[in-house]
């Protein structure tokens, strides 16, 4: 028996299917699954991030899943050291370990590795922060672009952490944020085997308007007004909830905040497509494919 360790990276769009076949394969294969969805790490954030249920949960052990509160500081650095840590301990079980999430820089972190990126004086991204609060999120995009048009070709600029990361480095180096991006991949113990999985636009579309539904249905505006004292903290800068924050502020009303949360939820999932289709390692499937997508994974792992 071959002792070669496999990782399979399951990607793709909010609301595509993702949890359904993981579950499926991870029952297969007999192993565990880890997310790598930025927004589900948090405790917090139950009915605005989507999570596997409770049963879900149940059925098959995941790591990383309400792993963390909205207060404490969590980055894509200390995501790569605890998934690779958490890998280590699935393959002593087993050869095959399941990823899954919509966060592209969080599986990028993991299946390629990050670029040596220099720390920067606290105080220059304290004063970025401020900057912000006054001016906006077309200021910090007019700023990033002019200092560093590469990155910002490249970056979600509806993302005002990844701006001002960027904004933050240029500042306290001297350097474009883009100078050490050099895109150098990780050597990594185990072979990986990426698939993707996609829809028809408007099929996606009625499915994230649906999910969304259900989602206000279950009290998703009572969970973001619990959470309102904190939303200045960077976890809950997020599609789900700055819409209904800015509703209890009184920028709109209850309508409009709907029409928000689905409206950018599409664009969210439109941004994550743009991000998962420039990997060419990535083999897509339709997720009701589960016979074929399974079928694949065997002629990889042999």
């Amino acid at each position: 028996m071959s002792d070669k360790k496999f990782l399979i990276l399951v990607v793709g769009p909010t609301a595509v299917g993702k949890t359904d076949l993981c579950l499926n394969l991870a029952k297969k294969f007999k192993t565990e699954i880890i997310s790598c969805d930025s927004r589900q790490f948090y405790r917090e954030m139950n009915l605005g991030t989507a999570k596997p249920s409770p049963e879900e949960l149940q059925e098959v052990k995941h790591h990383l899943i309400n792993s963390l509160s909205v207060e404490e500081e969590f980055d894509v650095r200390k995501f790569e050291k605890d998934a690779l840590r958490i890998l280590d301990s699935i393959f002593v079980k087993s050869k095959i370990a399941i990823m899954t999430g919509g966060s592209g820089l969080y599986a990028d972190a993991v299946t390629k590795g990050l670029d040596e990126i220099p720390d920067v004086d606290p105080d220059i991204r304290q004063e970025i922060i401020k900057e912000f609060e006054a001016k906006g999120l077309e200021w910090l995009q007019s700023e990033l672009s002019k200092v560093d048009p590469e990155y910002f070709d490249q970056v979600d600029k509806q993302n005002p952490q990844r701006l001002m990361r960027a904004l933050e480095v240029y500042r306290g180096t001297g350097l474009k944020f883009s100078s050490f991006r050099v895109k150098k991949i990780a050597t990594r113990s185990f072979q990986i085997i990426k698939i993707g999985l996609d829809r028809d636009r408007q099929e996606l579309y009625d499915r994230i308007d649906l999910r969304m539904d259900l989602m206000i249905a279950a009290g998703l505006f009572d969970e973001a007004d619990a959470l309102f004292g904190k939303r200045h903290l960077n976890a809950l800068q997020t599609v789900g909830y700055t819409e209904i924050f800015d509703f209890l502020e009184g920028k709109y009303d209850r309508t409009e905040a709907i029409r928000l949360l689905k409206r950018n939820s599409r664009r969210y999932a439109k941004r994550q497509m743009t991000w998962f289709r420039r990997d060419e390692e990535i083999r897509w499937f339709h997720p009701d494919q589960k016979k074929e997508i399974t079928a694949w994974i065997e002629t990889q792992i042999g």
